[in-house]
């Protein structure tokens, strides 16, 4: 049932009573602007600019002895990350480390905790997630000699936006080694029941691993109550720490004193790494699973960015987010009825991630009318609009002010303007 109140009045109440409005004038935002993509890049803060000239500053004045000095020394830097994000993934420290890319944690996991032996071939995913961690799956296959036709299973979807977790749960036979699993789908934004299908592949002894590109920093995760094996994810969304930012990753305390995969020199334990011992003695923790030197100038902002999540709070986050989609989903239902949208996401809370999936036909026009009357969304093949109110940067008034010009673009049909093709970047 439609909201009763679509004034904007009442989206200003919303905003004074909102606790974390504050946080809005740490971030750069175009004025004018209303943006909806921060589920694709989140915005820069003026904490991200602050963390990272303090590292230029450093090099500056430090040259190489960066390394071991200053306030925040870069040798231990990735761990000092994962110590401060380990509270968004319910983890302790030292399960957590900063390192690499989504793609390259991805492999280095997988390579590690896939292992087909005897029936046990398979790796078990689903149809919708993103295509890197299927390149990823199909990769690790090939390199055991096996075929990905016959040994990655994708959980069919029942209706191409969703996957329902009892499918899933049926696909873990005994033939299965591995299992991989978006947090959140990005199309439709989903929110999958970790808890309950780590649960389910622990019960049958296969390893589980999460991508949680699309839900750290907007849901929150308790992975070692949860007893997921691995995860990963990248830091330039929810997180904000900027375009190309260094990823994480999650390995569970059970497995430390594994050997990872892809061994690298920052795999080493620290105080014996400058021994230039050809035998590595791998790190006692998650820090085991880096690769080479940390990218410290690419990491940097990330930690400005975490300083706000820890004032802020992930519930508080979390509470603030699903009360912006539920209002923008309200809106939607009462100001665009009749032309021809429907909501493709999940409305329960506890199955919605942090963004709306408007489906349209004109889905890629009017993206670009919506641009060019000031906001930023964000296109999904073939039919998807996903706009996503960020807790820390997006206002109430935004979300009634993006809908009205959404109205605006539909009824005067802008759209038509434009031509029905996405551009090279969606």
């Amino acid at each position: 049932m439609a909201m009763s109140d679509t004034s904007r009045a009442y989206a200003e109440q919303l905003d004074k009573e909102d606790a974390l409005s504050s946080f809005k004038q740490e971030f750069y935002v175009k004025e004018g602007t209303i943006y909806m993509d921060g589920n694709s890049l989140g915005l820069l803060s003026k904490r991200s600019e602050q963390s990272l000239l303090a590292v230029l500053d450093s090099w500056r004045t430090l040259g190489i002895d960066g390394w071991t000095e200053g306030e925040h020394p870069w040798f231990d830097y990735s761990e000092k990350l994962g110590a401060m994000l380990a509270p968004l993934v319910g983890a302790s420290a030292e399960e957590v480390i900063v390192t690499g890319s989504t793609t390259t944690n991805l492999h280095q996991l997988v390579a590690t905790f896939y292992r087909p032996e005897g029936a046990r071939t398979k790796i078990v995913a689903d149809e919708l997630t993103f295509p890197s961690d299927i390149y990823v799956l199909q990769s690790q296959i090939r390199l055991h000699g096996l075929d990905p036709q016959e040994h990655l299973i994708q959980v069919k979807s029942r209706d191409g936006r969703m996957v329902n977790e009892d499918d899933i749960i049926a696909a873990m036979s005994d033939e299965v080694a591995l299992v991989l699993l978006p947090s959140v789908l990005y199309r439709s934004g989903q929110l999958l029941d970790i808890q309950r299908l780590s649960a389910a592949a622990r019960a049958r002894n296969i390893p589980i691993g999460f991508d949680l590109c699309h839900s750290i920093g907007a849901v929150q995760h308790e992975l070692s109550l949860w007893d997921v094996d691995f995860a990963v994810w990248c830091n330039y969304k929810y997180l904000n720490a900027g375009p190309g930012s260094v990823a994480g990753l999650f390995v569970n305390r059970r497995h430390f004193g594994r050997l990872p995969a892809l061994a690298g020199w920052f795999s080493s334990r620290k105080d014996v790494q400058f021994d230039m011992d050809h035998q590595l003695t791998p790190a006692e923790h998650a820090g085991a699973y880096q690769i080479g030197t940390p990218h410290i100038l690419s990491a940097a902002p990330l930690m400005g960015s975490l300083l706000m999540f820890a004032e802020a709070g992930i519930d508080k986050l979390r509470a603030k987010s699903l009360r912006m989609t539920q209002y923008m989903m309200d809106l939607m239902e009462s100001e665009l009825s009749g032309m021809g949208f429907v909501i493709g996401n999940p409305i329960e809370d506890h199955r919605r991630g942090g963004h709306v999936a408007l489906i349209h036909e004109e889905a890629v026009r009017i993206c670009k009318a919506l641009k060019d009357n000031g906001v930023v969304p964000d296109f999904r093949a073939p039919d998807v609009i996903r706009l996503a109110p960020i807790p820390l940067y997006t206002s109430f008034q935004d979300v009634w002010d993006m809908v009205q010009r959404l109205r605006a673009i539909m009824l005067e049909k802008q759209y038509e303007r434009y031509e029905k093709k996405r551009g090279v970047v969606a």
